[in-house]
């Protein structure tokens, strides 16, 4: 990591935690409905482990609607703050998402849109992962070449597959329903919380917390 740059993150699952979100989708799924909370979430998770759209199809066997996502209830992962913090002092950060509009706005509500030096958002981009087009977009803006950019995120089909193939550095954290379907495109790391790349990246933390990571390649 010694050649790197920038640090480009997801948003959902990555710094963002989504559980209450997904909890409440789940409930307004099966809303007026026979189906059990408990049957419909574990077949959510079953499809998880072999698709990378396992909501859809989770719906699409009950016969079911899609709810509006609440990002009302989205929250930052307890240690986000301080990881941003502490990596902003030694490299330049971004943001490469799929999100609804706003998402600058809910960044600085979140106090965290300050340690950002580029965001680029699918709703203002009108471009979306994994198209390679957005990692480009962004690298551009960044004056970055891809060998000096690392992409953190918590899917293998909208994060790591398009960074690595376009030559950035890949960092997949395990949250939310991250789980690999194809362990031929392993990340350049995989870690389990944000606060491993402290580590990864050598960078002093204000705790004394232990962090583990798996180096993969």
């Amino acid at each position: 990591m010694k050649d790197v740059k920038w640090i480009f993150f997801d948003l959902g699952s990555t710094i963002v935690d989504e559980r209450d979100c997904f909890e409440d989708r789940f409930r307004k799924t099966i809303e007026g409905s026979s189906i059990p909370y408990e049957l419909f979430k574990g077949r959510v998770i079953e499809y998880a482990k072999t698709s990378d759209i396992p909501f859809r199809l989770a719906i699409a066997k009950y016969g079911l609607s899609k709810p509006k996502w609440n990002t009302s209830l989205e929250k930052l992962y307890p240690d986000a703050k301080k990881v941003l913090e502490a990596l902003s002092h030694n490299y330049k950060l971004g943001l490469i998402a799929n999100q609804p509009p706003g998402t600058e706005k809910r960044l600085k509500d979140w106090g965290i849109l300050e340690y950002f030096d580029i965001v680029k958002a699918s709703a203002e981009e009108k471009l979306e992962k994994p198209s390679t087009k957005i990692f480009w977009k962004s690298l551009e803006k960044a004056g970055c070449k891809p060998e000096e950019a690392v992409m953190v995120g918590d899917r293998i089909d909208n994060d790591i597959l398009p960074a690595r193939k376009i030559g950035m550095k890949t960092i997949w954290i395990k949250q939310g329903f991250a789980i690999a379907h194809d362990n031929s495109t392993l990340p350049t790391y995989t870690i389990n919380a944000l606060s491993d790349l402290l580590m990864i990246f050598d960078v002093p933390s204000t705790t004394d917390e232990d962090v583990d990571y798996i180096f993969e390649e």
